[in-house]
């Protein structure tokens, strides 16, 4: 969905094998990331797994409040989704639903790129609603790309960067 009547770009080009493709409803695919105990914490704190529906209404919801792309990697010429990322005014949050994705560089190529496109859209600060404490790759991650504890939550910290 637009930010501020602005139009989504259908696909965000990170580099020549990673890109953001625009939501396009259909996310039963992703219903596996969802349904991992250990993913579940990172994102939610808890380990309760997602249903189709829960998943369909945070997509919605994500779609509705924001930009939300699939994250893509190219593989043996094909376009693969390996996680899912949204860009809104009071949040950027990001998941690598494939393990194998993790810690490869594919989440700091992915924030990096929707840094950029906020700062296009003229914004001058981006926020993270919860990072938990236990959660460190997302901590490094968010850390080493500028952003700062900016206040304490239940289970973590919110963090902003100022772009």
């Amino acid at each position: 969905m637009p930010i501020e009547t602005i139009p989504q770009p259908e696909v965000l080009p990170v580099s020549p094998a990673l890109r953001l493709r625009r939501y396009d409803g259909v996310c039963g695919f992703a219903l596996p990331w969802y349904q991992d105990a250990g993913t579940v914490l990172l994102v939610d704190g808890d380990a309760k797994r997602y249903t189709p529906e829960r998943l369909e209404r945070m997509y919605a919801y994500q779609d509705a409040h924001g930009e939300l792309y699939w994250i893509e990697v190219l593989e043996g010429g094909s376009w693969r989704p390996v996680g899912d990322v949204c860009l809104s005014r009071d949040d950027l949050a990001i998941v690598i639903g494939e393990r194998s994705c993790r810690g490869r560089g594919v989440g700091r190529a992915a924030v990096s790129a929707l840094m950029e496109r906020a700062r296009e859209l003229g914004w001058r600060e981006l926020l993270v609603q919860d990072i938990y404490r236990f959660n460190e790759g997302s901590r490094r991650l968010f850390t080493s790309l500028g952003f700062r504890a900016s206040g304490a939550t239940e289970k973590g910290d919110r963090y902003s960067c100022s772009l």
